[in-house]
């Protein structure tokens, strides 16, 4: 109990510091000095102050995941329902920690495609799609496809970094244009990932390699 008010003490202190300096501690021993704690009492709960803002971000997520998924009607929701509420559910989480949210994105060096503080909701964030993909395969709501299939989970977790990207640059009243981008992205990625024009396409290109002699027995 008293490790985890410590974790918690620490998580706050981290908070109020990068919010009214808008920067980093100098070093962790100088952050702990002001608790009135030692240094290697931080190193028992976190690496480095980057993974204590990749802890903040993935127990925000964890908090909002279960929300989403402990709400009376999740379980009769399809594949693409269960993605929007995951997605809606997020921003709204994030609303309270705005300012935090801003600081830690444009601070945080980026792996393509993805800012570092990321990369624990990353694994949690593709436990959730893992799980609804496999409903959405098993319905029949999204398609299988060789190769393919198996990368649903980075197609949706792109557009979730997207997502996160926009609301953070967002000044429109409630941020209505990030629900507007929540419905047209998941809406087009769950197009993409459904049976689409292009599966018919490539459907009669395998029906005609597999019958080119009936076209060219008519043509001799």
């Amino acid at each position: 109990m008293e490790k985890k008010a410590t974790q918690e003490r620490i998580k706050e202190a981290y908070l109020d510091h990068v919010l009214t300096q808008n920067a980093k501690p100098v070093s962790v021993y100088a952050f702990m000095k002001k608790l009135r704690l030692s240094e290697k009492v931080f190193y028992t709960h976190f690496t480095s102050f980057d993974d204590l803002e990749a802890t903040l971000w993935d127990e925000l997520f964890r908090e909002t995941r279960s929300a989403v998924t402990g709400s009376a009607e999740f379980a009769s929701f399809n594949a693409r329902e269960k993605t929007l509420s995951l997605f809606y559910g997020f921003t709204e989480s994030m609303k309270p920690s705005r300012s935090f949210i801003q600081y830690s994105i444009r601070q945080s060096p980026a792996f393509p495609g993805e800012p570092r503080v990321l990369r624990k909701v990353r694994r949690s964030f593709q436990e959730f799609c893992e799980q609804v993909i496999a409903q959405g395969l098993e319905s029949g709501e999204l398609s299988r496809r060789k190769h393919l299939d198996h990368r649903y989970k980075d197609a949706l977790w792109l557009q979730f970094v997207f997502i996160i990207r926009f609301w953070t640059n967002d000044t429109s009243a409630d941020f209505e244009k990030t629900d507007e981008a929540i419905e047209k992205g998941v809406q087009l990625t769950f197009d993409l990932m459904g049976h689409s024009p292009l599966d018919n396409l490539v459907e009669y290109g395998k029906f005609l390699f597999r019958n080119a002699r009936f076209v060219y027995e008519r043509a001799k």
